[in-house]
Formats: structure tokens, sequence, C-alpha cells
């Protein structure tokens, strides 16, 4: 017996301790937002080199897909689409083509054309304004998905009428939290966490311990407080929100968020979440339903089964509350 006992205690400690994960984060500044990514493994070499690709993908995304940036493959079509066809990087007409399947499928609530009525209430690079009615008849004589012509076979696209432009930043960053994951997937990362500014987020699998990730929903009046949790595993959060961008004249309250069919700012809507599989989808869509209101329910229906999304949440106004949500 004595053997024995001594034969277990050897073997005991010479059993080799499971290794702890490795917990690695990392951040950068594009398209407008801080992206940023956690992710855990086994071999941190192997997530350094996962989360860099990560990022200098958002970046090489930055440099396509900016409206700011005069440089980018964006800003030329802009310039140069009207009267005639150019010529365009094939990732960026796919995602052109996808934007205009989105518009079409909500009815225009989601258009990539809406510039000129931004900045006729004052949204590009300042604090907004009400536009008299001359200025706003004149951005929706310029906006409207029907104007963009695209040519598959060509790969060009083209403007059916001057002062057209596009304006990615309703389905750009959800874009890039897709290709951001992809690059974190390609590198053997199975459990990463992607944020672009906290209002498109990507779950890879779950961390150490818990069974998905747990994620704070901003409180639509009060960026200080918590919502609510959500949980994702392996899908997406997109939240569009009025308290981003808005100011108040006369008492109400207008907001950045606008219906492309009006030309003007939607107001009775404060925030919406989408849970959906990709964040290119919920980004486009959370800005359609925050348009479209929580009352359209067939819509609402047809939009979640096709686009996979798993739960739309809305944040609307309440007279004696600071708000009350409704699920759909």
């Amino acid at each position: 017996m004595p053997l024995l006992a001594e034969f277990v205690i050897l073997l005991a400690v010479s059993l080799p301790v499971a290794a702890q994960p490795v917990r690695l984060e990392e951040s950068r500044y594009a398209m407008g937002s801080l992206y940023e990514i956690e992710a855990w493994g086994d071999d941190r070499e192997q997530l350094q080199k996962g989360i860099t690709a990560a990022l200098d993908e958002v970046d090489r995304l930055d440099r396509l897909l900016s409206h700011y940036k005069p440089e980018s493959e964006l800003s030329r079509v802009n310039r140069e689409a009207w009267p005639g066809p150019v010529k365009i990087d094939p990732e960026l007409f796919d995602l052109l083509e996808e934007s205009l399947a989105f518009s079409r499928a909500t009815a225009g609530a989601f258009d990539i054309t809406v510039g000129p009525l931004m900045r006729a209430w004052g949204f590009f690079r300042g604090e907004g304004r009400y536009p008299i009615d001359s200025e706003r008849r004149e951005a929706l004589a310029r906006i409207g998905y029907q104007k963009i012509r695209l040519d598959r076979k060509a790969l060009t696209v083209s403007f059916s009428h001057r002062g057209v432009e596009l304006d990615l930043g309703g389905i750009g960053k959800g874009y890039a939290v897709d290709r951001a994951g992809a690059m974190l997937r390609r590198a053997g990362i199975k459990s990463a966490l992607v944020s672009a500014g906290g209002s498109s987020i990507l779950a890879i699998g779950h961390p150490p311990g818990l069974a998905a990730w747990r994620i704070s929903l901003q409180d639509p009046v009060d960026s200080e407080k918590s919502a609510m949790s959500i949980h994702l595993r392996d899908e997406t959060l997109s939240v569009s929100g009025s308290a981003e961008k808005f100011f108040v004249l006369n008492g109400r309250r207008y907001c950045h968020i606008m219906d492309p069919r009006t030309g003007h700012p939607v107001e009775s809507v404060l925030s919406v979440a989408v849970i959906s599989r990709t964040g290119t989808a919920g980004d486009a869509l959370d800005n359609a339903f925050f348009v479209l209101g929580p009352r359209r329910t067939s819509t609402l229906k047809t939009l979640k089964k096709r686009y996979s999304v798993r739960e739309m949440i809305f944040f609307l106004p309440h007279p004696t509350k600071r708000w009350h949500k409704v699920h759909r």
C-alpha cells in the first residue's frame, strides 16, 4: 500500500497543468469610429497576428469606402459618376449592389443617397439646423436609390441626376466588423468580440467559462446608464440611436436619422437594436427599422425572416417614463 500511495502522488505531481487562456485587446480609430477587438486563445502570437490583420482590414475598408477622404474609391465615384458610368472596385460594386437590395426590400427606408438631406439639416460636421423649405425640396430632388445605375457586367456605377452622392455610413461599419471577423476566423481565433463604436458588434464564439458574450445596451436617453443586457454568440448587434446627433428647436427634438421619403428626421423613435446573423444586414436594418417604426408588423416580420434577424428592440418616447421598449 505505501508503494501504491507513493505512485499516485508522483503521478499527480507529474501531470501537466492546464494552460490558462490568453486574453488580448487592441483598438484603432477608422471609418469615423473606434474599433475595439477582444480575443481569447491559447497562443498570444496567434491572437496578435489575427487582431492586427483584422484592424488592418478595417483600415483598408476606410480607404475604399470613406465618404470624407477625397482619395477614396467612394469619393471618386461621387465626383465622376454623373453624367457617365465609372468603373469601380468589385468589392465596392458588391456592397453598392447589396445596399440597393436593402433599399428595395425596405421600400426606400434605407437609402445610401441621403447625404444631401443630411447636409441640408446641418448634420455633416455640424450641430444641426432647420432648413428652409426650398433647401429641403432641393435635397429631396437629389436623393433616391433609384437614381443609382449599376452594370454588373461592366462593373460600373452611374447617377441619373446631377448632385447625387453616396454615403455608406449606414452600412459600412457593419460590413467592416464582418470583414474583421473573417480575418480573425482565418487566423484560427474562435473567441472574440469586435466593436465599432459600440453601435456595430460582432461576437465570435464565447469567452472562457461563459456561454455567450454579455453586452450592455446603452440607455437611449442617458448615455451613462444601461438599458438592458444582451447575450451574443456567433451573431451581431447593431444599434441606431437618436442621441448621437440631434438639436432641439422650439421644444422639438430633431435627430440625424432621416426618413428619405419625407425629407424630415424621424421623431417617433429613440433607438433601435437589431440582433442578426451579419453586421452588414444589422447595420442597414437598424436604420430602416428606425424609419419604419414598430407598427409595420407585416413588413418587419418579412424582413426579420429574410435577413435572419433574431430580434429587434424599439426604444420609444413615453409621456411619463424616459422610454418604453417594444420587441419584435
